[in-house]
């Protein structure tokens, strides 16, 4: 009971945070694939910099609020969207909002909307076709890639200390990010450690069977996750060449660190969710 009371005062404070700060600042870069604006929300440290960044990658319903992302089509330099950075989910200013207050630089980067896809996609949709041009394989890596180039750039953060940390869909792109990273073993600008919550580990949402990465990652999995396999996660994970570190939540399901009263009702999300809060900064501190 203690640890749960503890969990909801600190999700309280990071929301409450999230809504005494000014709105994060919308930026707009190229993607790697060099065809597209991309429209991301940076949430910048009070302190002066330079910083260590984190780049954010979002799930397969987008980055904004379930509220308003059924009207949204394309988001993209001077639309009148409704989604938009006033209307982010309550997980992205969370997080947005842990990082400032972290030392980080957090760049949240919508990779639907500049595509005519911001209201995402419904669970249990892995084999609509529409997701293809938004695929976590070959497209969403090249803006995890133009976010990093973007923030290298940045006089006020620390060009080797970007971070990345994805969602579901965007843990699968972050996954095979770190994949083509350590594959191509390019120089110049490169994430330097990563968090997946809950990944799509399958067949169709990685680019290899097993998860090639050079620098620490670490998996947060929910063993009652109703969406993807985390068991094929830790598979695939235990069968790498470097296995990365992976906390398993028994009990907890898809989405545990949503901070909406429905996913935080599970005892076991709660548990998940300050677990995950209390290990996230520190592990990327540690990075070498």
């Amino acid at each position: 009971m203690r640890r749960d009371a503890t969990v909801v005062l600190l999700t309280g404070l990071l929301l409450a945070t999230g809504a005494c700060a000014s709105a994060p600042r919308t930026v707009y870069f190229p993607s790697a694939d060099g065809r597209t604006e991309l429209v991301c929300y940076l949430y910048a440290p009070a302190r002066s910099g330079p910083h260590p960044a984190v780049v954010l990658l979002h799930g397969r319903a987008g980055p904004y609020s379930s509220n308003v992302n059924g009207s949204c089509t394309t988001v993209a330099r001077g639309s009148s969207s409704p989604c938009n950075a006033d209307t982010l989910s309550k997980r992205h200013r969370m997080w947005g909002e842990y990082w400032a207050s972290h030392g980080y630089a957090a760049l949240l980067v919508d990779s639907f909307g500049p595509r005519g896809r911001a209201h995402g996609f419904g669970r249990h949709t892995h084999d609509d076709p529409a997701r293809e041009a938004v695929n976590e394989r070959t497209v969403r890596p090249l803006d995890a890639e133009g976010a990093l180039a973007w923030l290298a750039a940045q006089p006020d953060v620390k060009a080797d200390r970007v971070m990345l940390q994805g969602w579901s869909n965007g843990g699968s792109t972050t996954l095979n990010t770190l994949y083509r990273q350590a594959e191509a073993k390019a120089r110049g600008p490169r994430f330097r450690a990563a968090l997946a919550f809950y990944p799509g580990c399958g067949p169709t949402a990685l680019l290899a069977r097993k998860l090639e990465t050079d620098v620490p990652l670490l998996l947060l999995l929910g063993s009652a996750d109703e969406e993807v396999s985390p068991a094929v996660c830790r598979e695939v994970a235990e069968r790498s060449r470097r296995p990365p570190e992976i906390r398993w939540y028994e009990g907890a399901t898809h989405d545990f660190d949503d901070p909406g009263p429905e996913r935080q009702a599970v005892a076991a999300n709660r548990s998940a969710q300050a677990d995950a809060l209390a290990r996230a900064a520190p592990f990327f501190d540690a990075a070498p």
